[in-house]
């Protein structure tokens, strides 16, 4: 059912969907003591408690957008996606060693995804959905001409490693929190968050550069315009240090557009089995 009324969606024009998302993102922010205190909480927390109103419609947006991104042709999706800084992707791929892609929960990252992929093939790490209904659309939606999908499990780290040991480029959410034993605790926002190791073992075994990216939402629903600006400083030694640095990188990347930014996704939440953070990294808050 979820899977045909995403299909219907689909069809309208993504102005329509992005006004339906405003409305959307209103009421769910209205209706659910939990889902809004965690937006305010999250937003506040970064010091963007400016765009709250912004980023309230934005995550309803987000939410409306996908039947168009998952479910519309190819042809009426990909020219609504407008690449700008190819020259930071172009010196990337000229050093022949692939590329590992950072794009955090910031604006429409599906698209993003598709967008480059329609001129360079992609693997990207795909954590699978809950729901199993879904998984036919998701998977289908998402595994488009160039754009390969790596599972979120040993089998697909081995994928991303093959594809950069061939001069391919690959993509992760590093905000995405991990399973146990697959990240550590470093600040994000100025609290501890469980936060993946996987880009910066990865740049490490692939000597690969590392790319930020994240795709705008353009006003009225014009489409959206594909960023990308090189990793600047130092990963470090340690797996906290490394850690650390990508998140204040995501940071440095969310500041651009707060607004776009997912507040609402459970970002600090303590994965099964990892224990929590010690004192000395609590936030005083």
């Amino acid at each position: 059912m979820l899977v045909n009324l995403f299909r219907l969606l689909s069809r309208l024009p993504l102005p329509v969907l992005h006004a339906l998302g405003t409305t959307l993102g209103w009421l769910v922010y209205l209706a659910s003591p939990a889902y809004r205190r965690r937006l305010k909480d999250n937003i506040t927390r970064a010091g963007h408690a400016a765009h709250l109103h912004a980023a309230i419609a934005e995550a309803g947006k987000n939410i409306m957008e996908l039947p168009f991104i998952w479910c519309a042709r190819p042809e009426r999706v990909l020219p609504l996606a407008q690449i700008a800084d190819w020259d930071v992707v172009q010196a990337a791929l000229d050093q022949g060693r692939g590329i590992i892609f950072l794009t955090p929960h910031l604006g429409c990252f599906e698209i993003l995804a598709q967008g480059f992929a329609a001129r360079h093939p992609l693997t990207v790490l795909y954590r699978p959905p809950r729901k199993a209904s879904l998984k036919p659309l998701i998977e289908g939606a998402r595994a488009r001409a160039n754009l390969a999908l790596a599972p979120a499990n040993l089998s697909g780290v081995r994928i991303l490693f093959k594809a950069l040991k061939k001069g391919q480029p690959i993509g992760l959410l590093p905000d995405q929190v991990p399973q146990n034993g697959e990240g550590v605790w470093a600040d994000f926002f100025g609290k501890p968050a469980y936060t993946m190791t996987l880009p910066a073992k990865l740049r490490q075994m692939s000597d690969a550069p590392i790319v930020l990216a994240y795709a705008r939402r353009l006003p009225r629903g014009a489409g959206y315009r594909l960023h990308f600006a090189p990793f600047e400083g130092e990963l470090g030694d340690t797996p906290e240090q490394q850690a650390r640095a990508i998140n204040a990188a995501m940071e440095k990347l969310i500041a651009r557009c707060p607004e776009q930014y997912f507040w609402s996704y459970n970002r600090y939440k303590i994965p099964a089995g990892v224990a929590a953070p010690s004192s000395n990294q609590q936030d005083p808050s």
